[in-house]
């Protein structure tokens, strides 16, 4: 949790460092600037190691220990930066009385005192940072300025068009739905259409795309060319291009620029009614997308693109005329589907028939309908398959499980593509115990007391309307 709070507060200390009234008011203390800078040097190196830090705290407790006091730190200088702000503005609306009130002449001497004290805690952290491996060159920074592609975010294997899943459950209406899309023959601009699959993390886009693409009733459509890219954030047009054509023709993989790429896959789509699904899609960039799906115009009509995204932006960026909402499955489905990977075979009867009577409750609870929570809560059990097990598993939630590898990367992706303003939103979040039920207009308004959030009581009331 430390990491993603020190995400979303690193960027607000960044703007706040870069002040011009800050700086203005303090060009008469050059030591007060030059401190500043500094701080803003060593916090963009710190900030730079912070997903090595975030995958290593999981199991070295010193970082963990490391990242707490880095968040520490970060709040100490905010609040110190806040002070200046308000001497600032006060300064401003009063410079005749300048540096020479009682107010003021107090206020330099504690700041004296309080940046050394800050310079320490930098000091010791950022030697700190080298002592535990945390080292920039091996790792992706989480940049307030780095677009996505530079962050080396998501450790999310790539997806595949192969089935993993014996059964899917839950998702036979969304399945006839998407087959009913690629059947339709829609007119429209373009000789293919996009069918987005919109929803969170979780819920089992990437399952029901994969189930959709290897169903036999597409058979009679005759697609010539059926390709499975899986994208993620990286929305590198040279990247997935060359994935696709070298999906269609292997022997193409010594063409480097996009030039060649694009000419190649023009030729080899002429003509030919192709079925396309760009898995786990992020960008935004119209004119990305605009150059990645040029090649396909010359396709043949009937065509088809799948496209699975949790942004809610993408399908209307890609054309989608229908996005499909994925919504969460029933908790009867997410019982049998934490069943099917539970081992409760391997289980004493005795064990198998507590877990089913006493757990199925808390567990759906626990699922919130997500399939990928539920699969990943019945195979961590597989690590101690105990009744005592499901127990600390339910009890610590997922993500503080001894093996989080399979659903944080999911949700950790979600939260660093929010702006950096709703992070620190979510991140206020973490003060409430588990379980805590609180209004919406509530919550904002709290956002609003602790300067999150800058809006007038009427928005709040619109907002909440």
């Amino acid at each position: 949790m430390a990491e993603l709070l020190l995400s979303a507060i690193l960027p607000v200390l960044f703007k706040k460092l870069a002040s011009p009234e800050l700086f203005n008011y303090y060009a008469s203390k050059g030591w007060v600037n030059s401190e500043l800078k500094m701080w803003e040097k060593k916090l963009k190196k710190i900030e730079a190691v912070l997903c090595s830090a975030e995958e290593k705290q999981l199991m070295n407790q010193a970082v963990k220990m490391w990242l707490d006091d880095l968040q520490d730190l970060a709040y100490d200088v905010e609040d110190l930066l806040e002070e200046f702000a308000f001497e600032a503005a006060r300064h401003s609306s009063n410079p005749i009385f300048k540096n020479f009130t009682p107010v003021a002449i107090k206020f330099d001497l504690n700041l004296r005192s309080r940046i050394k004290d800050i310079n320490r805690r930098f000091e010791v952290l950022y030697n700190e940072r080298a002592q535990l491996g945390l080292m920039q060159e091996n790792f992706g920074g989480i940049s307030s300025t780095a677009l996505p592609a530079q962050q080396g975010l998501d450790p999310r294997p790539p997806s595949s068009s192969l089935p993993t899943e014996p059964a899917i459950y839950g998702r036979d209406e969304d399945i006839k739905e998407i087959l009913k899309m690629l059947l339709s023959d829609k007119p429209g601009d373009s000789n293919f259409a996009v069918i987005a699959i919109v929803g969170m993390g979780g819920p089992g886009k990437t399952t029901l795309a994969r189930e959709v693409y290897n169903d036999k009733t597409l058979e009679h459509l005759k697609f010539e060319k059926k390709v499975w890219v899986s994208v993620s954030h990286n929305f590198d047009v040279l990247s997935i291009s060359k994935s696709i054509l070298e999906s269609i023709r292997p022997t193409s993989s010594n063409l480097n620029t996009l030039n060649e790429v694009l000419d190649k896959l023009k030729e080899e789509i002429h003509g030919r009614k192709f079925l396309l699904v760009l898995d786990d899609v992020w960008n935004e960039n119209y004119s990305l997308w605009e150059t990645l799906k040029s090649p396909f115009k010359d396709g043949a009509t009937g065509s088809k693109m799948i496209v699975t995204t949790r942004n809610k932006r993408v399908p209307s960026i890609m054309g989608s005329s229908e996005p499909h909402d994925l919504m969460p499955i029933s908790d009867e489905d997410c019982w049998s589907l934490f069943l099917k990977h539970a081992p409760l075979s391997s289980m004493d009867n005795i064990d198998a028939l507590r877990i089913t009577s006493l757990f199925c409750e808390r567990v759906v609870k626990n699922c919130g309908g997500l399939p990928l929570v539920a699969r990943t809560l019945g195979s961590l059990l597989r690590h101690e398959p105990r009744v005592g097990a499901l127990e600390n598993i339910l009890n610590n939630k997922i993500w503080d499980s001894p093996d989080p590898s399979t659903v944080l990367p999911v949700l950790r992706l979600s939260y660093h593509h929010l702006p950096s303003h709703l992070k620190r939103c979510f991140a206020y979040c973490a003060i409430f115990p588990k379980d805590y039920e609180f209004e919406e207009k509530e919550l904002g308004l709290l956002w609003m007391e602790e300067g999150i959030i800058h809006q007038s009581t009427k928005q709040m009331d619109l907002a909440g309307e």
